[in-house]
């Protein structure tokens, strides 16, 4: 199954010449060796997209007022906004201090993954890599999530793992991971085929799901 991998990712951005090539790398952190035929389904926990607003604002086009922080188009986009009526709080690549990791997640989409299939959803030229844009924090206290969990069956030998995580590893990646189960295979998540494997990066990082 490999090993848990924490650490910075530019070099293996930079030196990965195509989707299939970064999937073995990733995979490699991780100690598991590719064997080139895998579907890699990859939660990213970061913005992976502007506000349109400020889009607009480059180009000279304002909006016509401006209201509080969290309702500030600039700062949020519009899923953000919703968010912040529901009595979540999400960061904002603008606002707070993650502008580095979101414009490193949006510079994985446009080398690896620029086709977007889906709201949230990008994927590579041949399918073998998909990005969700994942929130695993509401994922935790979330109902919908709950009852997704409990439709899914997880390989005994990953119990230890998810439940107790090496202490580089703990996480909540493994929402990230599971929230695009339903989203991404045409089959309950009861269902999904033997061999998997699955590597957490930490918070405001990377995680993937290996299907073969």
């Amino acid at each position: 199954m490999g090993a848990p991998w924490r650490g910075n990712l530019r070099e293996t951005l930079n030196d990965a010449a195509s989707p299939g090539d970064l999937i073995t790398r990733l995979l490699g952190l991780c100690q598991h060796m590719a064997d080139g035929g895998e579907r890699v389904f990859m939660a990213v926990d970061t913005p992976l997209a502007l506000p349109q607003a400020l889009l607009a604002l480059a180009r000279g086009e304002a909006v016509a007022a401006l209201g509080r922080s969290q309702e500030n188009p600039y700062l949020y986009r519009h899923s953000e906004r919703w968010l912040f009526e529901r009595g979540v709080t999400p960061l904002s690549p603008i606002k707070d201090m993650i502008g580095s990791q979101a414009t490193k997640g949006m510079h994985v989409l446009a080398r690896f993954a620029p086709h977007s299939v889906a709201c949230g959803q990008w994927q590579s030229e041949q399918g073998e890599l998909t990005v969700v844009e994942g929130y695993p924090s509401p994922a935790k206290r979330s109902k919908g999530f709950a009852a997704l969990r409990q439709r899914c069956v997880i390989p005994a030998q990953w119990q230890a793992v998810l439940y107790q995580p090496p202490p580089a590893s703990r996480t909540c990646t493994m929402h990230g991971s599971v929230r695009c189960w339903p989203g991404h295979w045409s089959m309950r998540p009861s269902r999904l085929p033997g061999r998997q494997r699955r590597c957490r990066r930490p918070k405001g990082g990377f995680s993937f799901l290996v299907m073969r």
